[in-house]
């Protein structure tokens, strides 16, 4: 019968179909339905035909009498050799490896590695154990693996779609992608973009292409879901966001309503901030009356002032720190699970109380005690002994539960709002008791964690996800893991602990912290004689050119003496505090040694020196002034970004020869709800670790590894060497490829040194232009001050009040004027090494950019698009930005009525050891961020796209129209990377 159908006289019965005789699926579908016209034959599908595709092997699948004896031969043989692994007498075919038999990832490797040594078994892998879990999926599996090869025409197509993207003529079925091809990770998501316009053809994920790196591994790959059917498994990121996004819809006098209101809010907050300064001014020197500008009276002694500064700083804290609670509880009442449209009048209510919520001076003061008495107060149901580390403070707290016990991490984001479309969706966040939230995690509305469940460190959980009681969960999505966060042994617990170190937090902060700095500056500028003077001389002091001179002079001597200042303190104070920590040694919280430990992290973590040393030589100097261990140093120039930070300096180690690109995190620091301790985190030689990285100690990964941007680092398994690791969880990618790898006339060494030292030229030049554009702001705050102080004579508080408004609206202004200045250059795609001229003028941009302290205050209002534009951002209307960053705008495309969540990022570059990527990144109209996701550059994302919470949307994807995307890398919904049941599990 066959013979007819393929025109041949004869067909051997061990002939291939496909490779010998030359059919396709066409012609083996008109055989099948032959063969089902047949009554003395059984009905044969083209399933049939890819598993078994000779007559033999066809035969002998479709004959029951055989098949069944040989399925139960190979289940008890797996089960024999299970059961000696497991040491049980009998293992159930049906029970499952993990949930049922308590195994775990090294046990079922040595059944594998048993497996491997009885010759009449097939070899097993552990993609094999994660994706059928039980001994009979195993055996069903198993078997078609033996005889049925990778479709014929699936690896034809996907050679013909990456020939057309690789610009070759021909691909070799069984070429490693990277290392054969020299593809990198841009080509492949441009392959994979390809993949996804084919609709005869499955979706293939970057995952994919790491875990099956040719042709022939990625056609036998993509089979596995057809067998199993695990696309009709429920995807998480599918179900966190509503199935047709909402429109942003409100009305035109809705939106100029809720801008000019907003503009109001911001005025009142001047009015408050002059009338306290001047009630402030007039309690610390009573015997200064209207017009009597004595600035230090003689007639008040200096412990007087203090003492008075004192009281007026504690009055201050308290009443800023009630004025959040009464103003929720009058505006808004209760937070309730529903949606608001943006811009609506119950969104202005929404926005003044979120506003007031980050004015609290309680914001500044990170795991403090005081913070669960102030989520209490505003509607929070927090259980006793918990630890909240996270300066991320929930804003919808009646909708959040927290269980006794608890630690939150650094930077956790659980605020229990998001926005979607048009609208902004509440939801509960629940944390039961004993909860551990992995630091840098995030939880998204309407999710929970049972008793003593854990979170890792980068992760999250979508909308809708819970962890069950006692389970320890890891990655984006979050899924299951054995992997153990808790490492500190609790002490016990003592409630007057907390309370002391409370009171003694409040006494610092307004004795000798950032409230008293604040005023000690001011007091100290006002009392400096010449200014005295000079504001007294004449009624109009800012006529004479000496008012600027003072102001600048002032300024300068702020600038560069604060920052020489900065530098004595954070070298100095604390290595002494230091003393008083010995790593690895368990100390209880709210103590002595527990407030040395802050102050360490308090006073080592400077932005504004990271920021003027980074992305240059010579924050090698400055990192090991302040502790770190940088071992045996290869200056590269590049060694370490502006932005970083760490729990302790004196135990961060960088391996010779690694670069780290902006925002690491060294995790030193863990806790319980009664005890803490310090660690060393140890990064090996020679890796590269990409943005946003976590990296605890005890960390997995040793020398020559590259750590992708938004990696999980591993803390189980081996020690990775020479790999990239990539995802939360991570799994491994090529370290390199040759896009990577510096041209050759940057690789002698005379270049080298040729170049580096062109490098440390500029970079000096651009530390001295930061300086002068410091310099530049704080000589315009500084004139309008004084002008302000001048004019109170005339206009009493209402003259501060405006110096307020006034500076803002010139803190914002003038550093948009320098960035536009500085990027008039202009950014275009690149492909350099660090040494080119273009890269260190990039450098120069980041900078000098504006800084975000001004931009965050416009967060969630019409004028954030006014400002993106006017720095170079190509932005449509309507746009809500609720807190994004964008660290390259003029690359930066986006269309109208994008939403925009806090924590978002568009990223447009890319560092990889010594070479530099830039490319444009677009969003079309009505596209979602989520809420901490990062899109990388060359990423278009087309009209309605969302891409969800905490994902990594890698460089080069297309986003198609409407669809959603999510985990860490990014995937469209429905694929089988979204699954967490199917995920296969980092290696170990």
């Amino acid at each position: 019968m066959l013979a007819s159908v393929v025109k041949k006289d004869d067909v051997p019965v061990d002939a291939n179909f496909f490779y010998e005789l030359g059919a396709d699926s066409l012609v083996m579908a008109q055989f099948c339905a032959r063969v089902r016209k047949q009554p003395d034959l059984p009905a044969v599908s083209i399933k049939d035909i890819y598993q078994n595709p000779t007559i033999s092997a066809l035969a002998a699948a479709l004959a029951p009498a055989e098949e069944a004896p040989a399925t139960v031969q190979v289940q008890e043989r797996l089960a024999e050799v299970l059961s000696g692994v497991l040491d049980l007498e009998h293992v159930p075919v049906e029970a499952d490896f993990f949930q049922d038999l308590g195994a775990d990832s090294l046990v079922m490797a040595r059944f594998c590695a048993r497996v491997r040594k009885q010759p009449d078994l097939p070899a097993v892998s552990i993609k094999d154990i994660y994706q059928n879990p039980t001994i009979s999926g195993l055996a069903a599996a198993l078997a078609p693996a033996e005889t049925a090869p990778a479709s014929v025409q699936v690896r034809e197509r996907l050679a013909g779609v990456l020939s057309g993207v690789l610009g070759i003529q021909q691909v070799p079925m069984d070429a490693d992608f990277f290392q054969d091809l020299g593809a990198d990770s841009l080509v492949m998501a441009r392959f994979c973009a390809r993949m996804r316009k084919e609709p005869d053809l499955p979706a293939v994920s970057m995952k994919d292409v790491y875990g099956n790196p040719s042709v022939s591994a990625l056609a036998a790959a993509l089979q596995v879901p057809l067998q199993h059917d695990r696309l009709q498994e429920p995807s998480p990121v599918a179900a966190s966001v509503p199935e047709v996004p909402a429109p942003m819809d409100a009305r035109t006098w809705e939106y100029v309503a809720c801008g000019a209101l907003q503009v109001l809010v911001y005025l009142g907050y001047c009015l408050l901030a002059g009338w306290l300064a001047v009630v402030g001014y007039l309690f610390i020197f009573p015997e200064a009356g209207a017009g009597n500008h004595h600035w230090l009276s003689h007639e008040t002694s200096l412990l007087e002032i203090y003492l008075r500064s004192v009281a007026y700083a504690g009055a201050t804290f308290v009443l800023l720190s009630i004025l959040p609670v009464a103003a929720k509880w009058i505006i808004i009442g209760r937070f309730r699970p529903q949606e608001i449209r943006i811009w609506s009048l119950q969104y202005f209510r929404f926005w003044l109380v979120k506003t007031l919520m980050r004015t609290s001076p309680l914001s500044l003061m990170v795991g403090s005690p005081l913070t669960t008495f102030y989520l209490r107060a505003m509607g929070a149901k927090v259980g006793r002994n918990v630890t909240i580390m996270t300066k991320r403070l929930p804003v919808c707290t009646d909708l959040l539960t927290i269980g006794e016990g608890t630690v939150i991490r650094k930077d956790v984001i659980a605020t229990g709002y998001r926005a979607h479309g048009g609208v902004i969706q509440f939801g509960a966040v629940t944390l039961g008791r004993d909860v551990l939230v992995g630091e840098g995690s995030i939880l998204d509305i309407n999710t929970s964690m049972g008793d003593g469940s854990q979170l890792g460190h980068r992760a999250s959980l979508y909308a809708g996800q819970a962890v069950p009681a006692d389970e320890r969960w890891h990655g984006t999505p979050g899924r299951r893991t054995d992997a153990d966060f808790r490492t500190v042994e609790a002490t016990p617990y003592r409630p007057w602990r907390r309370g002391w170190f409370a009171f003694t937090q409040f006494l610092s902060a307004v004795g000798v912290g950032r409230v008293m700095l604040t005023i000690t500056i001011a007091l100290a500028v006002l009392a400096f004689p010449r200014v005295a003077a000079l504001l007294e001389a004449q009624p109009l002091a800012f006529t004479d050119w000496s008012f600027y001179a003072h102001a600048v002079g002032l300024a300068g001597l702020t600038v560069f003496g604060g920052t020489v200042a900065a530098l004595v303190m954070v070298t100095t104070v604390p290595r002494l505090l230091n003393l008083a920590l010995k790593p690895d040694t368990v100390y209880p919280l709210f103590g002595l040694r527990d407030a040395a430990s802050r102050a360490v992290t308090r006073l080592t973590n400077n932005a504004m020196l990271g920021g003027l040393f980074g992305d240059s030589s010579y924050i090698v100097n400055y990192l090991q002034a302040i502790g770190y261990d940088l071992g045996k140093v290869q200056q590269t120039g590049s060694n370490m970004g502006s932005v970083f930070k760490h729990d302790n300096p004196f135990l961060s180690s960088i391996g010779t020869g690694t670069m780290i690109a902006d925002a690491v995190s060294f995790m030193n620091a863990d806790y319980s709800p009664t005890s803490f301790k310090v660690s060393r985190a140890a990064i090996g030689k020679h890796n590269f670790l990409g943005n946003g990285v976590f990296y605890p100690a005890g960390a997995r990964t040793g020398d020559n590894c590259l750590l992708a941007t938004m990696v999980a680092v591993p803390i189980d398994g081996p020690v990775r060497h020479d790999v990239g690791l990539l995802g939360s969880p991570p799994f491994e990618i090529p370290r390199s490829v040759f896009r990577d790898a510096l041209p050759e006339e940057h690789r002698s060494r005379a270049h080298f040194r040729r170049d580096l030292a062109a490098k440390n030229r500029h970079n000096l030049r651009t530390m001295a232009l930061l300086m002068l554009v410091r310099w530049l702001n704080i000589s315009l705050a500084m004139i309008i001050m004084f002008a302000a102080l001048e004019l109170s004579d005339q206009f009493g508080f209402l003259a501060v009040s405006a110096s307020f408004a006034v500076m803002l609206v010139v803190g914002l202004l003038v550093p948009a004027g320098i960035e536009r200045i500085v990027a008039r250059r202009g950014l275009t795609p690149q492909l350099c090494s660090i040494y080119n001229p273009y890269f260190w003028w990039h450098e120069r941009y980041w900078k000098l950019q504006i800084q975000s302290r001004y931009v965050n205050m416009l967060d969630g209002t019409p004028f954030k698009p006014l400002l993106w534009r006017l720095i170079g951002v190509k932005i449509g209307s309507r746009v809500f930005d609720d807190g994004c960053a964008f660290p390259d705008r003029v690359l930066v495309t986006i269309g109208s009525r994008c939403t925009l969540n806090a924590g978002s990022a568009l990223q447009c570059h890319s560092q990889e050891d010594g070479m530099f990527k830039t490319d444009h990144s677009i969003l079309g109209d009505g596209v979602t961020l989520g809420i901490g996701c990062v899109v990388h550059y060359g990423v278009s994302a087309e009209d309605g796209a969302v891409v969800t919470t905490d994902s990594f949307v890698m460089k080069g994807t297309t986003l198609p129209r409407g669809t959603v995307w999510g985990g860490n890398p990014a995937e469209e919904a429905g694929a089988d990377i979204t699954l967490p049941d199917v995920l296969e599990r980092p290696l170990s």
